[in-house]
């Protein structure tokens, strides 16, 4: 005979338990892993060229830009007045169109 004890097992609901951790441990790091590739690889090239605005677009007098968004072959300014400004590629007023909100 030994005189060393022994150890207590755990019960079985406790192993149950610790069965479900370790597993759940092992679907986070693999949805880590996962979601960490899908953005590395998925990711738009940083290095793409931006939009250019035209060189010689400016806004009438008085008015102030709020957003701006771009097509191709044309640029949209809405204003601070509630206008939306459709510039060509050249950089010329094509069209000024009145917003109105509800």
């Amino acid at each position: 005979m030994t005189d060393t004890p022994e150890e207590p097992r755990l019960p079985p609901s406790l192993r149950l338990l610790k069965a479900l951790v370790i597993v759940l441990m092992i679907t986070m790091i693999f949805g880590v892993i996962t979601v960490v590739g899908l953005l590395v690889t998925r990711m738009p090239d940083a290095n793409a060229s931006l939009p250019v605005l035209p060189p010689n677009l400016s806004l009438p007098a008085g008015k102030t830009a709020l957003a701006v968004t771009m097509g191709q072959g044309w640029v949209g300014v809405v204003t601070a007045d509630n206008h939306f400004l459709l510039f060509n590629s050249a950089g010329n007023l094509v069209q000024d169109l009145t917003l109105t909100l509800p």
